[in-house]
């Protein structure tokens, strides 16, 4: 094939390898004419890359047909990702026994080696009636292309094809997810990606391994007796920071020299370990300024106190905290965003208490 370049330029294209988004640097291609497929099969992307990903596509169109052939799933759409691609079945459900045997036939046609060939009938050819299509666009014009799998499948397509299904290697199905509109999605992977992702849950299998210190076959129960000792261990440290708080605030009324204002910051807090503190100390007298979180980042605050105070001070100590925050009957809580500028909120209190209860 021979074209001229109509323009050339670099170019970035976003991307993800093993989960990571990745920028590709390249060159945006413009050509005269092309024989690649446009849009659908992803192929100029791999083009630019230097692989051949015609058995992605191919893939598809195997599946597709076998699909159709074993089980009368027609094949809506179809998605060729990065990592995985999809096929969007014409059927509310595909059982697990279905796939595999999907699997299985798609497979046994690869290693018998079927040829696959191309022919070009003119527009109207009666050869070309009954063949598998979409249709063919309202301003095509000139032959047809015909696509055929040696007794498996004939269809228009103009994409680039193997020439042997040998080729494809190997096609995997991952299982499926529930489409749009009572449709499947069917999730494969074929050729070079499967190795690519044996590889990937190999390594992913052996790194588990080494942190569960257990073999493969008891990763998942592993996983869920961490899964139980983490929920027992959250619950745990809240019912003592429900005791933590109840002593503080316990701590704070036996004190002969009650201030009045009472600051707290704890990193490990949540907002019902403030309201645990303010409900214990009690709003009426004092005029309470506590927080949890990160004190150099953002966080949670709690203003408690007579019930003209707060209302007066919560949007002021919520701006200094650059947060946003709202209130009612002698609370006003809120996310901060910078809980570094606590001292200056503390300060605003200290001066409101001063000046008799108003405003500086």
């Amino acid at each position: 094939f021979t074209t001229r370049v109509v323009s050339c330029c670099p170019a970035q294209l976003p991307t993800k390898n093993g989960g990571k988004k990745e920028t590709l640097q390249g060159f945006h291609v413009i050509l005269e004419d092309t024989i690649l497929f446009p849009e659908g099969g992803g192929q100029v992307l791999a083009v630019t890359l230097g692989r051949a990903p015609h058995s992605v596509s191919f893939g598809q169109h195997l599946i597709t047909a076998v699909a159709d052939q074993m089980f009368g799933f027609k094949t809506t759409s179809w998605e060729l990702g990065q990592q995985q691609s999809t096929v969007e079945l014409e059927a509310p459900y595909v059982t697990a026994d279905q796939v595999a045997a999907l699997e299985r036939s798609v497979n046994d046609k690869i290693r018998a080696r079927i040829p696959v060939v191309v022919r070009h009938l003119a527009e109207g050819d009666a050869e070309g009636d009954g063949v598998r299509s979409r249709g063919l666009p309202d301003d095509h014009t000139g032959p047809v292309r015909i696509v055929s799998i040696e007794g498996v499948d004939t269809n228009m397509c103009c994409g680039t094809h193997v020439s042997n299904l040998s080729d494809l290697q190997v096609i995997k199905l991952l299982g499926t997810e529930k489409g749009k509109r009572n449709k499947t999605n069917l999730v494969f992977l074929a050729g070079n990606r499967v190795l690519k992702s044996l590889a990937q849950s190999h390594a992913t299998e052996k790194a588990l391994t080494s942190l569960l210190k257990s073999g493969p076959e008891e990763h998942a129960e592993a996983v869920k007796r961490l899964q139980n000792s983490l929920k027992q261990l959250q619950k745990n440290n809240l019912n003592l920071q429900r005791d933590l708080a109840v002593l503080i605030a316990q701590q704070f009324k036996s004190s002969p020299a009650r201030e009045p204002v009472f600051v707290l910051h704890r990193k490990d807090g949540d907002s019902e370990f403030m309201n645990i503190v303010a409900n214990e100390i009690g709003t009426e007298e004092t005029l309470l300024f506590l927080s949890v979180g990160d004190e150099k980042a953002s966080g949670l605050f709690l203003l408690a106190g007579p019930t003209e105070a707060v209302e007066t001070l919560g949007p002021r100590v919520a701006e200094l905290l650059e947060g946003k925050g709202a209130g009612k009957g002698g609370r006003y809580q809120g996310k901060a965003t910078r809980l570094s500028r606590r001292e200056a909120a503390q300060a605003l209190l200290w001066e409101f208490v001063n000046h008799g209860g108003s405003e500086p």
